[in-house]
């Protein structure tokens, strides 16, 4: 066991032995102005003390809030024999399998979550370890650069809004020419795009279904962007590949998308996923862990890290990129849920996400005053409401009553100031959607 020190002469043989007169002698590299000084810290406290701290920290929390939001992280039901499987010792302690050879479980369930990915997107080769929908795009988007040798890419101004930032802030010192296109009624404005595209352009990021909940189809964007010799980069909601046409279908170069809506809760940040499939002859310019199945000297069946495209592998200058935690343990949860719904059972859940979503139009629009933004147009889970007054001044009054309502769009687009992006899943009730159509009716016309 550690030694630890109870006493101030256990304290002084502590330091007496490491060489320093005093505790402060340990901080001396650091100058004066930039040390925290008396923290005033309270006094330790005993475990049961420490328990009913937090509890009553815990109790702050608002819990039991019935939640409509969306907007690239979604409240579905998870399965109790998911945490039963993936909290498994042998899973949940497991890292990085530097050494292969002996790593065959970690690696098979990188092979399998790499195969469901691929026929969920309608792709040849899928990766692992990439940290989150954001993070995945900007990937993708070195991933097109290192393919075509250009520098100019293409975004579409309805992909999510946190991540064009995210791709903003790592791309802003990298020497790319980054070009939004604003959308029009709510879809990629295909005209736009294509007065933006030349010889330059690498890629063509798109969303589907985009940050506004509309459903498209992209082919005639594939085709646009091919003609120029750039890529198309497409974001996607997993969920809705059960009933949606796929990217592969549609002629999608690199897919992309957030993980967390197959099996991993709602929580204050994370942890998240990202996944990326692409097409078999762009496999070599893919980052993260790709596991292949292979059989060893004597014929039987095993699995290999098939490209180590880390820098921790391979050349710095020749690493794909800098990814270096492993998301293993969040690949896995995405097969188990995917394997606990099956090829019938994904279909069924994306159906019945899209049907409860358009009763909740239906509600709402009964509400007087509330309109659509983009009317008669084709929708998954999510959908844009008008409103008579700002949205978040809406969203917080049902706060008050016990609803998270939606995602206020004036943060990022001003225009939109009384407009509220409205998620629904499988887990909001006939009664739910009721109660948020009374309680929003109540608001907007008091």
């Amino acid at each position: 066991m550690p030694f630890i020190a109870n006493t101030d002469e256990q304290r002084r043989q502590m330091l007496a032995d490491i060489g320093v007169a005093n505790a402060e002698d340990l901080f001396a590299d650091i100058p004066p102005e930039l040390r925290c000084g008396d923290l005033n810290l309270p006094a330790g406290l005993t475990e049961q003390e420490v328990r009913y701290r937090m509890q009553a920290l815990a109790n702050r929390n608002r819990t039991g809030m019935v939640s409509f939001l969306g907007g690239g992280f979604y409240d579905h039901f998870i399965p109790a024999a998911l945490d039963a499987l993936v909290t498994r010792s042998e899973f949940y302690t497991a890292y990085t399998p530097y050494q292969p050879e002996i790593s065959q479980g970690t690696l098979q369930a990188i092979y399998e979550y790499q195969s469901v990915m691929c026929r969920l997107t309608g792709m040849d080769a899928g990766n692992a370890s990439l940290y989150d929908g954001g993070t995945a795009i900007y990937e993708a988007i070195m991933m097109a650069l290192r393919i075509t040798g250009r520098r100019r890419v293409i975004v579409d101004d309805s992909l999510n809004p946190i991540y064009r930032k995210m791709v903003r802030s790592y791309t802003t010192n990298l020497g790319i020419d980054l070009i939004e296109t604003p959308s029009f009624e709510g879809l990629p404005d295909r005209a736009r795009i294509e007065q933006e595209l030349n010889k330059d352009t690498a890629a063509v990021i798109v969303q589907n279904p985009n940050f506004f909940g509309r459903i498209d189809d992209l082919s005639d964007v594939a085709e646009l962007a091919h003609r120029h010799g750039a890529l198309l980069v497409m974001s996607v909601y997993p969920i809705a590949l059960g009933i949606l046409k796929t990217p592969g279908e549609m002629g999608a170069d690199i897919v992309v998308g957030e993980g967390q809506s197959l099996g991993m809760p709602v929580s204050f940040g994370g942890p998240y996923l990202g996944f990326m499939t692409t097409r078999e002859k762009y496999v070599r310019k893919m980052p993260g862990r790709i596991v292949g199945r292979t059989v060893d000297a004597q014929g039987r069946s095993g699995f290999v890290l098939t490209l180590q495209a880390r820098e921790q592998h391979i050349r710095r200058e020749k690493a794909m990129s800098n990814i270096c935690s492993n998301e293993g343990l969040c690949a896995l949860t995405s097969l188990i849920f995917l394997s606990l719904l099956g090829k019938e059972g994904l279909p069924e859940l994306a159906q019945v996400c899209a049907d409860k979503a358009s009763y909740a139009r239906k509600r709402l629009l009964e509400v007087p005053g509330v309109t659509m933004r983009f009317p008669n147009k084709w929708y998954f889970n999510e959908f844009v409401l008008n409103l008579p007054m700002p949205a978040d001044r809406v969203t917080r009054e049902l706060l008050n009553r016990g609803i998270a309502a939606g995602f206020p769009l004036g943060r990022y687009w001003p225009e939109m100031t009384n407009c509220l992006l409205v998620a629904v899943t499988e887990k909001r009730t006939k009664q739910d959607i009721d109660f948020l159509a009374h309680a929003l009716e109540v608001i907007l016309c008091s």
